[in-house]
């Protein structure tokens, strides 16, 4: 049976206060630290954080949609409208109708998120009703337009975006959706703008995969 000196419990306690003193003024200061982040973090698409102009957790979160849209950018602009209205096969879709679709999903999350609708409207539902469903109604209509025409129209989207979450605070970006919650499962604002943000990496994958797949291309192509 081992038995413990007292002295050796007391050093014991007095070690174990000192250690959490010191992960308390240690989590105290290092707030202090990240609070200052946003005057002194240097801005560029390769630094996620806080951005000026926004409130800390919105500001990360534009930073990441940022990366992600210079990408796409860079995926599609050199593209001709041949290039973009190709169909590898009679179940994929066209980049652009990807494009397309990018687009038309941001526009959704904002008139749900800004604006607390749940269905496009009569003029909305014209312009993106086939980008947000794709399939065979994308590959009939979403064709004949040019690099340009998409970078401007999604660019306007993003626009308006932008400015709206300028508006808006961390508390807004947290608060738990009551429509879309069920028991067990909540939904924050948060999620909806990363699904934009993750939905958007994942069509860029898609993007990636067609332009291997144009005539002409060859093996080392794209990204």
């Amino acid at each position: 049976m081992t038995t413990h000196h007292p002295s050796g419990r007391r050093n014991f306690l007095k070690t174990s206060a000192a250690l959490t003193l010191g992960l308390t003024l240690f989590g105290r200061l290092g707030n202090r630290t990240l609070a200052a982040l946003p005057e002194e973090q240097e801005e560029g698409l390769l630094t996620i954080g806080p951005l000026k102009g926004y409130t800390p957790q919105i500001g990360t979160l534009v930073s990441m949609l940022n990366y992600n849209r210079d990408t796409i950018i860079k995926s599609i602009k050199s593209l001709t409208q041949e290039q973009l209205d190709y169909l590898h096969d009679g179940h994929a879709n066209t980049i652009g109708a990807l494009v397309m679709h990018l687009g038309a999903v941001e526009k959704y999350y904002q008139i749900n998120t800004f604006e607390g609708r749940q269905e496009f409207n009569a003029e909305e539902h014209k312009l993106w009703h086939a980008g947000m469903s794709l399939g065979k109604e994308g590959r009939t209509t979403i064709k004949g337009k040019d690099a340009q025409y998409y970078l401007d129209l999604i660019g306007s989207v993003r626009t308006h975006t932008l400015e709206e979450f300028r508006k808006r605070d961390d508390a807004w970006l947290l608060a738990k959706d009551p429509v879309w919650s069920k028991p067990g499962q909540p939904v924050n604002t948060y999620w909806k703008w990363f699904h934009v943000c993750e939905h958007e990496s994942n069509h860029r994958g898609q993007i990636t995969f067609l332009k291997k797949r144009l005539p002409g291309a060859k093996p080392d192509d794209g990204e």
